[in-house]
């Protein structure tokens, strides 16, 4: 998954129908877990953007989304919010998640 800055969400957001923007931060044990499941989920979804943020780097992105803690993954679809995932159960709940955006 791509590191993204603040700039690059914005592009992102603009650009693309469907983004997946994971948020987290670098000493969140759960944080390291997250982004590993969803490293796997990105694989079988080339079609699907995704990007990846400190959220230490991003702060105002935090009080943007309203993001209440890390990790944290928002679906968006055309500039606006349709999920906000706190709990990564599993590879296989994430994929039939974002399996109804792709």
């Amino acid at each position: 998954m791509k590191d993204v800055t603040k700039e690059d969400i914005m592009v992102m957001i603009d650009q693309h129908e469907t983004t997946m923007l994971y948020f987290y931060t670098p000493l969140c044990g759960t944080c390291q877990v997250a982004g590993k499941m969803l490293g796997v989920v990105e694989q079988m979804f080339p079609n699907l953007l995704f990007g990846k943020a400190d959220l230490n780097y991003v702060p105002e992105l935090a009080k943007n989304f309203s993001i209440e803690s890390v990790p944290c993954l928002l679906i968006l679809k055309e500039g606006k919010v349709q999920e906000k995932i706190y709990a990564f159960k599993s590879v296989p709940y994430l994929h039939e998640l974002i399996s109804s955006y792709s």
